[in-house]
């Protein structure tokens, strides 16, 4: 949810500061871009130097911009308006009361003022200062200008009390963000178990048989998915790829029979499943332990056929909406059609090897989208990331009419 997220996080003078650097680092992790406004009395809590370092952006905490002989001044206003959302962690109870009253004495109450963007504060307060009526009026204040209140953990406290006022961990702060984005997206709330990539059939150590399958349009879906709303988990073949985004579960498996054991530990807690990965149909009989030496101009190879990984979801579905690949050579609406029905799939996505710059490989892809109604969508050629929200935009309309 926070991957690509522009966070301003404003930190105020308080004990809790120091624990900015651990929320600075898991904002990073999760993707987002960090610029920090601290107030004067923050850095005599927390070094600006490490939390410059952690987010990669320089730390600003005066209108006037440090360097010797400089004119120049932090633009409070252009904070505002480049932040997708804005932090304020540790909000002490002195700038809660500022924010509330209208008081805009520093750099950090300017881009308050001037933020467009939700706007998120984390108490952080010793018992009794939380527990004054004046600290409940402050958060009705500042919730009826529309900001969002992160609430407060209970447990010891700089004090030596034990109680309400600590800020909430940054683990929670951020899960926090992340449930508020996921809210109203179309695929909150729901699993989407995604598979991609090829699967490779070990002949020997050496040699395997597998196919041209890179995996892009697999995860592709998966981030669509999540950047969507839903929980994903992602069952991939071989491949160099790698999740990006914090709410996909990424599996690894080399095999067809590995992808469908796999698939079946997870099929119960998905709503929606797309088989996207080019599984092979069949693998050898026997695995031989050594390499195979040459020993004439022909050899034989005897295959038995793979599970039908989609095909055997699609049997045991209750809930779940199943949606299947074919990419096809020849006659391929025919096939598609045919495919959706044997295997008794909810849709199919069709896409031909013949079209160019479609298929294995490349970054772009063009798909006709087919439904067990017969409705049939195409679509242009498109980056993998646009054919991805098409598909998804298709599932979508079909579960929630």
């Amino acid at each position: 949810m926070l991957s690509g997220k522009r966070i301003l996080l404003g930190i105020t003078g308080g004990i809790a500061a120091y624990k900015t650097t651990f929320l600075t680092r898991l904002l990073i992790k999760a993707g987002a871009e960090v610029r920090i406004v601290m107030t004067e009395s923050a850095a005599d809590f927390v070094s600006p130097l490490t939390l410059a370092t952690l987010s990669r952006n320089p730390v600003i905490h005066n209108f006037k911009k440090q360097e010797e002989h400089s004119t120049d001044w932090n633009n409070h206003v252009e904070l505002g308006l480049w932040a997708d959302l804005m932090l304020i962690a540790p909000a002490t109870a002195n700038t809660l009361a500022k924010i509330a009253s209208g008081q805009c004495d520093n750099l950090l109450l300017a881009c308050y003022r001037s933020a467009k963007c939700p706007v998120f504060f984390a108490p952080a307060m010793d018992l009794d200062m939380y527990r004054h009526p004046s600290s409940e009026k402050t958060f009705k204040t500042l919730e009826s200008y529309g900001n969002l209140h992160i609430p407060v953990g209970v447990g010891e406290l700089a004090s030596g009390l034990d109680g309400e006022g600590r800020m909430a961990e940054p683990e929670d702060i951020v899960s926090f963000l992340e449930s508020h984005l996921r809210k109203g997206l179309p695929f909150t709330g729901k699993t989407v178990l995604i598979t991609a990539g090829p699967t490779y059939e070990s002949i020997d150590p050496v040699r395997f048989i597998g196919n041209h399958s890179s995996g892009k349009m697999g995860f592709a879906l998966a981030e669509k998915a999540a950047e969507m709303g839903a929980e994903v988990i992602l069952i991939t073949g071989p491949t160099h790829l790698q999740a990006q985004n914090a709410s996909i579960s990424c599996y690894r498996v080399q095999t067809a029979l590995e992808m469908h054991a796999k698939t079946q530990e997870h099929f119960k807690a998905a709503d929606v499943i797309i088989g996207a990965a080019a599984v092979s149909d069949y693998r050898p009989v026997s695995v031989y332990d050594e390499k195979i030496k040459k020993k004439g101009a022909s050899m034989e190879l005897q295959l038995t056929e793979n599970p039908d990984i989609i095909a055997s979801l699609a049997q045991q579905k209750t809930k779940q909406y199943i949606v299947g690949f074919a990419l096809e050579t020849e006659n391929e609406m025919e096939h598609a059609l045919d495919k959706l029905k044997k295997k008794r799939l909810d849709a199919i996505v069709l896409n031909s090897l013949k079209d160019p710059e479609a298929g294995f490989g490349g970054e772009r892809n063009k798909v006709t989208f087919i439904d067990k109604n017969s409705d049939i969508i195409p679509f242009d050629l498109k980056q993998k990331s646009a054919v991805a929200s098409d598909i998804l935009n298709e599932i979508h309309k079909r579960i929630n009419p």
